[in-house]
């Protein structure tokens, strides 16, 4: 027996896309993928992520073409993380026995898991379709104890259709302090570092470690790049530092809790000298824009914790 009157259908809301996470099978890197297709690669290895390309497929990191990927050594290129030490360590220093930047970028991290944020229609929702990729390294995780303190890190890498974030968690779980440095050592590509600027440092005094760390007064104008630059600049965190091409703005990076910003191109000899930088020419095609804490010690206490990032924004 049919009804007369059919009780009306329930609308059912169309499934939304989420981000999808997978792990290579040789279970070496993570890479996530936006449904708007915006994607990230990081590596086990020194938990780089070697890879950040919007949704057209640009891609917005430079990585050296000679890069070794399989951890025989850094990767050049990319995003490296530094810590505890930046640069050679002061062989009076507790870091004294560390490689140079420490042991972050040469260490296999543990993929901890996601976090996503998925877009939605409904009004008073707050999803943007992020992804967030945690990762994870220990004091009992190293072959050694060259560095010898208890610490807990906690890597966190977020995609978003228009930027990059990246975070760094510093857990004391010794009954000591212990002093560290931290820096995101970013590669940022570009299309020709001759007609590349870098504006909010105009009126930042800087240390030129191309001088042996000679503090040089500010410029006044925005940074271009024609020689070798490897300059230290201490700038509040809260001011932002854009990336122009042609005066166009290409990058924003802004910092957390980070104080320094460090600009590096090697240019034409240094890039020849490095056997892992590539193509030769490579270095028209990057600018390091490296946010920081490097020009002091962070002194953290048994027990504490400190957080600290940048986020990089596609303008």
């Amino acid at each position: 027996m049919e009804r007369s009157k059919k009780p009306a259908a329930i609308p059912v809301s169309p499934i939304q896309p989420t981000p999808q996470v997978s792990i290579s099978d040789d279970n070496s890197r993570v890479t996530a993928n936006l449904p708007t297709g915006e994607r990230v690669d990081v590596l086990l290895y020194g938990a780089t992520v070697i890879s950040w390309k919007s949704a057209n497929g640009k891609e917005n990191l430079f990585l050296s073409s000679k890069a070794h990927l399989d951890g025989a050594k850094p990767v050049r290129g990319g995003i490296p993380l530094v810590f505890p030490v930046f640069g050679p360590p002061n062989a009076d220093h507790p870091t004294g026995k560390l490689p140079q930047h420490g042991f972050a970028r040469t260490s296999r991290w543990e993929y901890l898991g996601k976090t996503s944020s998925e877009s939605s229609s409904l009004p008073n929702s707050k999803g943007d379709g992020s992804v967030k990729l945690d990762f994870g390294l220990s004091n009992s995780m190293l072959p050694d104890r060259r560095w010898d303190y208890d610490f807990n890190l906690t890597y966190s890498v977020t995609l978003s259709q228009d930027s990059l974030e990246t975070s760094l968690a510093v857990r004391n779980t010794g009954s000591s302090s212990y002093d560290f440095q931290l820096l995101f050592h970013s590669y940022l590509a570009v299309n020709d570092i001759t007609k590349t600027t870098i504006s909010g440092l105009e009126k930042t005094a800087f240390k030129d470690k191309t001088q042996g760390a000679k503090q040089i007064e500010p410029a006044g104008k925005p940074v271009s790049i024609e020689s070798e630059t490897d300059r230290v600049y201490t700038v509040a965190p809260e001011q932002a530092i854009t990336v122009l091409e042609q005066g166009t703005k290409r990058y924003e990076v802004a910092r957390d809790m980070l104080s320094d910003v460090v600009v590096w191109n090697p240019w034409i000899e240094k890039a020849k000298s490095m056997a892992d930088f590539g193509p030769e020419e490579g270095y028209k095609k990057m600018v390091c824009v490296e946010a920081g804490s490097v020009s002091s010690w962070n002194t953290l206490e048994a027990g504490d914790m400190w957080e600290g990032g940048q986020k990089i924004k596609m303008l």
